[in-house]
């Protein structure tokens, strides 16, 4: 399957979008599921910040509002959690296909900074994960010991990629096929593991292979809704909050760095997809996590642990739909001057 280009660029590796509608199952290209007696619940964890500044706790079920399709919905269940009150797993992802072996080597050493920090004791069970050519590799358990994490990394053997920038935009659809399975496959990791799952992933994300010389078929169109929805259900099932962190190398400039902020917007239908819609910080956002950029890796690690120390979970139900996947986009207001409330940007409900 090719994808169609307008100006001087007309073909392109084929993009394997078959292969992707597999990824987080393909809700487009099953027939609608038989209404289930219990009304589907929607699960939200919820952090509340002002606008700089560490999380707010101690505050009560009606300081919030959730707005579905700009409908407020009564919540059925609240709890404020308090740092390590709720199990939580936390999954460090270092990307070797999408970042130079100039910045991941930089990367080690702030890593290693985060891990060896309060005498090398994690707050929460810590998981790595490595992606590379051949796929993402995850040591076998999780540890709160962030000495053996570092050492385990430390003795990691990252070789020098097989795909690279350089191999222009051929290189450049593998890149994004191989990152989003292993996000795929990270996110499903311990699946009966109880509690949230934290992924931080050390990246400048992958290629977002959209803008205007980039036409997309219907039919390419349709099979990557099917994947952008299989994906977020994926995502919020199983309680996944996104971050993407990006160290800034020295090749990026500050404006591809915020390209990806016009894909943050949910998709409501197959005619509206990108490529960009599937970018790393789109999905970050999307999952109430944070899109950072900075040469402080170690900070920007620890002002994500931070979400942890207080945040709220909210439940709604889920609104029936009209027809298959139906996209409905979140709120959650906080009813408290100068606070912001994150969490995820929407679902996609079934009829």
């Amino acid at each position: 399957m090719s994808m169609r280009f307008k100006g001087p660029l007309r073909t392109l590796v084929p993009l394997a979008v078959l292969g992707l509608a597999s990824i987080g199952g393909s809700c487009a290209q099953q027939p609608p599921a038989q209404r289930s007696s219990t009304t589907p619940q929607i699960q939200l964890d919820v952090v509340v910040t002002p606008k700089s500044g560490p999380p707010v706790a101690n505050l009560e079920q009606q300081d919030f509002t959730v707005v579905d399709n700009k409908a407020a919905q009564p919540i059925t269940a609240f709890k404020a959690i308090s740092a390590k009150q709720e199990p939580v797993n936390v999954i460090l992802v270092v990307d070797a296909v999408n970042t130079s072996f100039t910045n991941i080597s930089y990367e080690r050493g702030q890593i290693s900074n985060f891990l060896k920090a309060n005498g090398g004791h994690l707050a929460y069970p810590t998981k790595l994960a490595i992606v590379t050519d051949t796929g993402a590799k995850m040591s076998q358990g999780y540890s709160t010991e962030g000495n053996g994490i570092d050492d385990a990394f430390e003795n990691s053997v990252i070789g020098l990629r097989n795909i690279t920038r350089s191999t222009g935009i051929y290189g450049a659809d593998e890149r994004f096929q191989l990152s989003l399975k292993a996000l795929a496959t990270i996110a499903a990791t311990d699946a009966t593991r109880p509690g949230r799952k934290i992924i931080l992933w050390i990246s400048p994300g992958w290629p977002l292979l959209s803008g205007p010389n980039i036409q997309l078929t219907v039919e390419q169109r349709g099979r990557l809704f099917g994947t952008i929805v299989g994906l977020s259900d994926e995502l919020r099932k199983e309680r996944v909050t996104l971050y993407s962190i990006d160290s800034l190398g020295t090749s990026e400039g500050v404006g591809p760095v915020f390209l990806y902020q016009q894909y943050v917007k949910g998709v409501s239908k197959s005619s509206q997809v990108e490529i960009g819609d599937l970018s790393l910080q789109a999905l970050a956002e999307q999952t109430g996590g944070m899109a950072l950029n900075s040469s402080d890796v170690a900070g920007l690690l620890n002002k994500c642990i931070a979400d942890l120390d207080a945040y709220y979970e909210l439940t709604v139900e889920a609104l029936p739909a009209e027809q298959p996947n139906e996209y409905h986009h979140l709120e959650v207001k906080v009813d408290k001057p100068g606070l912001v409330a994150r969490t995820r940007e929407g679902y996609y409900a079934q009829p």
